[in-house]
This record gives C-alpha cells, sequence and structure tokens, in this order.
C-alpha cells in the first residue's frame, strides 16, 4: 500500500468516524430542539433559556450514554491506523 492511498483511506474513515460520534448528540439536540419549539410556539413562551437548557442537559446524557460506543470505535480506528503503519511502502 503507497503512503497516499493510506493517508486518503484514513482521511474518509477519520471523517465518517467523526460523522458516527457526533450522531447522537446531534439526533439528541434535534428531537429536544423540536419539542422545545412546538411548546414554546403553543404556549407563545420565548425565552431563550427555554430551548439552550434542556439541549444542554440532553445532549451531556447523550453524550454520557453513549461513550462507551464512541470509545470502541475510537479504539477500533487508532488500532487499525497503527497496525497498518507496517504495510506502507515508501514508493
Amino acid at each position: 500500500m503507497s503512503i497516499q492511498h493510506f493517508v486518503v483511506q484514513i482521511t474518509n474513515e477519520a471523517i465518517l468516524l467523526i460523522i458516527f460520534i457526533s450522531l447522537p448528540a446531534i439526533i439528541a439536540s434535534l428531537g429536544v430542539g423540536l419539542i422545545v419549539a412546538i411548546f414554546s410556539a403553543t404556549t407563545q413562551i420565548q425565552e431563550a433559556t427555554l430551548s439552550f437548557a434542556p439541549k444542554m442537559i440532553v445532549v451531556y446524557i447523550a453524550i454520557a450514554a453513549s461513550g462507551g460506543w464512541v470509545g470502541s470505535l475510537l479504539l477500533r480506528f487508532t488500532t487499525k491506523c497503527l497496525s497498518e503503519f507496517s504495510n506502507i511502502s515508501m514508493t
């Protein structure tokens, strides 16, 4: 495997990994934002902290709940990166 091919492959996998890692927090924030927006429109309460505080709490919970899964993804990616170094040809 050439070094250019390795760099392109690892970069593509790293971008996908970043997307997968951020997905639980983004989905949780999107769900809470939608619920808060519906509640805010229904009750006509326009408070800035009404949307911020619940999102922050739910995102922290989502990050804590998905921590094991994220850790295993990162460990697998790191192991693959380090194990593939020996297969790189410098030509």
